[in-house]
């Protein structure tokens, strides 16, 4: 996607989510029913962290640790290059 846009695919429901460049991927969760609990929405605490199993996860968080970052995202500050499969 271009212009620092990104997908999101719900794999459980197999809908496809576009995350703009002038949103979080927390807002287009929310925006579209998700419940995700948003916590500080800066990255810091994790509250929101939800897991991933594959996509190219530009990690912006300052909490989460190198093993967790394999499986789970902060959508409240975190960005994909171009999708996220939840």
């Amino acid at each position: 996607m271009a212009n620092g846009a990104f997908e999101i695919y719900l794999a459980w429901s197999d809908r496809r989510l576009t995350v703009g460049p002038q949103i979080s991927a927390l807002q287009a969760l929310q925006a579209a029913g998700i419940a995700v609990q948003p916590g500080c929405q800066v990255g810091g605490c994790g509250q929101c962290a939800m897991a991933y199993v594959e996509g190219d996860v530009l990690h912006k968080d300052t909490c989460l640790s190198a093993d967790e970052r394999a499986r789970y995202f902060c959508p409240c500050v975190s960005r994909a290059a171009s999708r996220i499969v939840l």
